[in-house]
């Protein structure tokens, strides 16, 4: 007798018919659970179109000892607005937020239960000192994000890597100014390429044979993470909806600990979401009347799609205020770099000046505005490599010197409206 194939171990999958497949814990095994056209059923395994689909066993080390958290099962609930209220509750029982990033954060729990129907997607960052609340929000949130993962600074970079490419859920990533420059890079590149659908990581494995076999990680997804300060890379900053946890006033009536109940109201909630999944998944996409023309394309690249879930305008009101007041302080931010500076001279010297700009006078007028604020020496080769590197400015030799052309200007004063100049 021929022996039945053991099948591809399954996370979460959407048919050709539109079945959804979810994994789920009950009583310590795992199942998928299928829905379909209103119901759902729970199945050891399945066959489906050749393929054979069987769930990831419980005794994976990451499900047995909790680092991905699944649901037990879809629950119902009366409507979107009480699921809502019923994440507002939960949320703001055990963690002190602003009242606009309340909002912003259960819509973003929606989000991640189908961020799969976008091509895009923002991250959440909660920022600040050690014992500002980072870990608590990130605890409490990420418990009742789809199939969250949760890992810190102490974590090594393969199992992150791994893992997002297995479970396809959330990394709720904590202590995420990672100390060694390698580490920092890996994750860096899981930010930056794990906005965007189709943008996997490739990185070199090795065979049982000992053969360098490079493999693609899926690494698109939502991600939560806590931090002290920011990334260095302006376009991966761009990403983030940030809380600063500094500015918050730790309530009285918040418990030092976490009780043994929220994990069960954790798993409630986990459970409405799944159901909300089934329900809304197949009609879920961009709201094209969402997005806002006066704004950049990545405010409205990354924002749409959390315009796009949250149920009424009140609710995208508050995420749109709290996302324009994100881009106010990172422009600010970005104002005060030694790119903004350069961007700044620039401008001065185009209004000054009719002809092509020599780099070395872009960078002796830059020495003598900064007066030594920036660490490293401004020199023209300095300066050279921020114009052609950082900002994406074409140079030229002209009479045996380096110049910027007349014909970036427009490209300048575009720069100098993302600084913020």
């Amino acid at each position: 007798m021929k022996e039945k194939p053991k099948g591809t171990p399954t996370v979460s999958h959407v048919l050709h018919d539109g079945t959804i497949i979810e994994l789920v814990l009950r009583q310590g095994r795992t199942e998928l659970c299928l829905f379909k056209d209103g119901s759902f059923k729970y199945v050891a395994n399945m066959e489906h179109g050749g393929a054979h689909f069987v769930p990831v066993s419980a005794n994976n080390n990451l499900v047995k000892h909790g680092a991905v958290l699944l649901p037990s099962g879809p629950a119902d609930f009366r409507s979107h607005d009480d699921l809502l209220q019923d994440l507002r509750s939960y949320i703001h029982r055990y963690v002190a937020l602003s009242s606009e990033f309340l909002e912003v954060a259960c819509a973003y729990v929606l989000l991640t239960w189908v961020y799969d129907a976008f091509n895009e997607i923002c991250y959440l960052r909660f920022a600040g000192d050690f014992g500002s609340g980072k870990s608590r929000a990130l605890a409490v949130i990420g418990s009742v994000c789809n199939k969250p993962f949760f890992a810190s600074a102490a974590s090594t970079i393969s199992p992150v890597f791994y893992t997002l490419d297995i479970f396809r859920g959330t990394l709720i990533l904590d202590e995420a100014d990672f100390r060694f420059s390698d580490l920092q890079s890996d994750i860096v590149k899981i930010m930056n390429n794990g906005s965007t659908k189709g943008f996997p990581v490739l990185r070199q494995t090795q065979t049982e044979t000992r053969e360098f076999d490079p493999r693609a990680f899926h690494v698109y997804g939502p991600k939560i993470v806590g931090m002290r300060k920011t990334f260095d890379d302006v376009a991966l900053e761009s990403r983030f909806l940030t809380e600063d946890m500094n500015a918050r006033n730790i309530r009285p009536d918040i418990p030092y600990n976490l009780p043994d109940v929220q994990r069960d109201e954790a798993l409630l909630l986990r459970n409405k979401l799944l159901m909300y999944r089934f329900k809304t998944l197949s009609g879920t996409a961009i709201q094209a009347d969402q997005v806002d023309r006066s704004r950049s394309g990545r405010f409205n690249q990354t924002l749409v799609p959390l315009l796009s879930v949250a149920p009424n305008e009140e609710i995208r009101a508050t995420i749109r205020i709290f996302a324009e007041l994100c881009e106010e302080r990172s422009r600010s931010f970005r104002a005060l770099s030694i790119e903004a500076e350069v961007v700044s001279t620039i401008c001065e010297l185009f209004a000054a000046e009719e002809d092509d700009i020599a780099v070395g006078l872009i960078a002796s007028t830059l020495k003598a505005r900064i007066l030594g604020e920036f660490d490293r020496p401004v020199t023209p080769r300095y300066v050279g490599q921020i114009l052609r590197r950082d900002l994406g400015l074409y140079t030229f030799k002209k009479h045996g010197t380096f110049v910027l052309p007349r014909m970036e200007q427009e490209k300048v004063e575009r720069l100098a409206k993302r600084y913020g100049l």
